[in-house]
């Protein structure tokens, strides 16, 4: 009888390890697919990538740009292929994620250089919610750092 009393402990312990490495797991390919959009979308502003942002934003997303202007999907994605753009490049430098149930904050920051030769770094952050099993970022926020800041390490 001893056997089995051990036994029921061990199972139930194995149950809950599996269950937990599961939501591991999938945090991991959500914390993946996220830190890759957030940087496809630092790049798109050289790209102007309309379909990427078609993916990411969604529907009801509210943006606070740079300088306090607020934008929706619709103002992002009409911007895009009708206004060249000014960078030459502009690429991620780090993200932080984390996640409340169906919900992602992302924090990071990017580094961009524009075609009038002028270099500098954005700070952002961006909130995502998963609805119907896809990631969408629902609001953003990106502020422009003082120039004696240093980039994180």
């Amino acid at each position: 009888m001893k056997p089995r009393v051990l036994t029921i402990p061990v199972v139930i312990l194995l149950c809950s390890s599996l269950g937990h490495a599961q939501a591991i797991d999938d945090h991991a390919k959500d914390r993946a697919y996220i830190r890759q959009a957030e940087s496809d979308w630092a790049e798109s502003s050289v790209k102007r990538d309309v379909t990427l942002l078609e993916r990411i934003l969604a529907e009801d997303f509210v943006g606070v740009s740079h300088d306090g202007k607020r934008y929706s999907k619709a103002d992002e994605i009409n911007e895009s292929p009708t206004k060249p753009s000014e960078y030459l490049s502009n690429h991620l430098i780090d993200v932080e994620i984390r996640f409340f149930g169906d919900a992602a904050v992302a924090q990071g920051s990017e580094e961009w250089k524009k075609k009038d030769g002028t270099t500098g770094r954005y700070v952002w952050t961006d909130t995502w919610i998963r609805r119907g099993g896809k990631w969408q970022i629902v609001a953003a926020e990106d502020l422009v750092p003082p120039a004696d800041s240093s980039p994180p390490h």
